[in-house]
């Protein structure tokens, strides 16, 4: 019985990938004749392959699933649709409230964090890593080396973390802002321009 069970399992996952390759490939805006041409497949066998008149195999797999940069097992046993929503932990780190928002390990990783108003006395720091910053609501200050810049919303900062560093508030009120952070010195090739410090200042002066 388990024997029949397993076997209708594999058949009803072979049936599942060639739409489940006709989604990923219409999804990412590639023609069939795009992606014959990076995979060395032809164009009859690849749309046989996604309307399921051709069995898949390793050897037309392989290809596809480097072509579009995707684990193997992605095309192969992609769990169910669920219910979407992602049920996030918050943390505190030093006073601050942090969500992480990446799921799996890896060299980069996300973060949603919430700097109460009262974290405003600068502590700069050093370690190894490279850091990209957006903030989402509030004004943040940035100390940099020797840069000392405040960034609304919308505005965004990358730095390398191996330089003396600190971000909180100017005390005027809490901060929310998006982080990901690579500690083995990743970029993240979004660079904003800092504004000068005289347009900081007609803003508002950052708390000392």
């Amino acid at each position: 019985m388990d024997r029949v069970d397993h076997s209708a399992a594999i058949a009803r996952a072979l049936t599942e990938v060639g739409p489940r390759l006709k989604r990923l490939r219409t999804a990412r805006r590639v023609t069939l004749a795009a992606l014959s041409e990076v995979t060395g497949i032809s164009k009859s066998t690849l749309s046989r392959l996604e309307s399921g008149q051709r069995r898949p195999s390793l050897e037309l797999l392989l290809p596809i699933a480097q072509a579009h940069q995707v684990p193997l097992d992605e095309l192969v046993g992609a769990p169910e649709v669920g219910d979407p929503r992602i049920r996030l932990t918050s943390h505190q780190v030093d006073g601050n409230t942090v969500l992480p928002l990446t799921r799996q390990p890896g060299p980069l990783q996300s973060y949603k964090m919430i700097i109460p108003a009262h974290r405003s006395t600068p502590e700069v720091c050093t370690h190894e890593g490279y850091e990209w910053l957006y903030v989402l609501s509030g004004r943040l200050r940035l100390i940099l080396a020797d840069h000392d810049v405040v960034l609304g919303p919308g505005e965004a900062a990358e730095f390398d973390t191996r330089l003396p560093h600190w971000f909180g508030t100017t005390g005027h009120g809490p901060v929310e802002l998006l982080s990901l952070f690579g500690r083995q010195g990743e970029r993240i090739h979004t660079r904003a321009r800092p504004r000068k410090r005289e347009e900081r200042q007609g803003h508002e002066e950052p708390a000392h």
